[in-house]
């Protein structure tokens, strides 16, 4: 009774095909797929955490895009100094001083 808390249910897995729907090579309608999968080398089979942060790490070192990462650091830069605002942090800190 106890070890049956531990243990997780399997989802049920249903194999529907819809009546009229032609095939052409396109798989079923009703998978569920992230759009950025075929892109990415991250996702796969393996469930190792030590490989998956590998193969992101390889990823984002070889395959990284400059403008990007540029503007993502504008983004959190401008949101970091708007929440110092909101909290009344005293900014004349970073101003010099004469």
């Amino acid at each position: 009774m106890i070890m049956g808390i531990f243990k997780t249910r399997k989802n049920k897995k249903f194999s529907y095909s819809p009546r009229y729907w032609d095939d052409n090579g396109e798989g079923s309608p009703y998978r569920i797929e992230n759009k950025f999968d075929k892109y990415r080398s991250t996702v796969g089979t393996s469930n190792n955490l030590k490989d998956k942060f590998s193969r992101a790490w390889e990823e984002l070192r070889h395959d990284s895009d400059k403008n990007v990462n540029r503007r993502i650091l504008w983004v959190v830069l401008i949101l970091l100094f708007i929440f110092l605002v909101i909290i009344d942090f005293d900014l004349s800190i970073f101003t010099a001083r004469r």
